[in-house]
């Protein structure tokens, strides 16, 4: 359903996979970091590294983000980068947001 303005906010138009807590925390994080290791991300986010690896697994599904993996002594160290499909999602739904606020105001 389109909403009556063509300026007005739809939150039926903002991108589910993006809205979550953790996801959008993945997203924005990488959008100013550039790339982050796992553990670094968990501690920022403050979740579970089981809950992280479920919501990276749900982003690189979707080719938002791309994840490394490579062995560092005797250790697995998986890198998480923004794809430009990541970035321009992130975009999208802050750009959705603003128009929310401006609304707001």
């Amino acid at each position: 359903m389109k909403p009556d303005r063509p300026d007005a906010f739809a939150a039926t138009e903002l991108n589910e996979l993006v809205h979550g807590r953790v996801r959008l925390g993945i997203l924005a994080y990488l959008a100013g970091a550039g790339d982050a290791d796992f553990v670094s991300l968990s501690h920022h986010l403050k979740t579970t590294n089981g809950n992280l690896s479920v919501h990276l697994g749900k982003l690189e599904a979707a080719g938002y983000v791309a994840l490394e993996r490579a062995i560092v002594g005797k250790r697995t160290r998986t890198t998480v980068r923004l794809t430009a499909k990541g970035r321009e999602a992130l975009r999208a739904y802050i750009s959705g947001m603003a128009r929310l606020i401006e609304q707001l105001s």
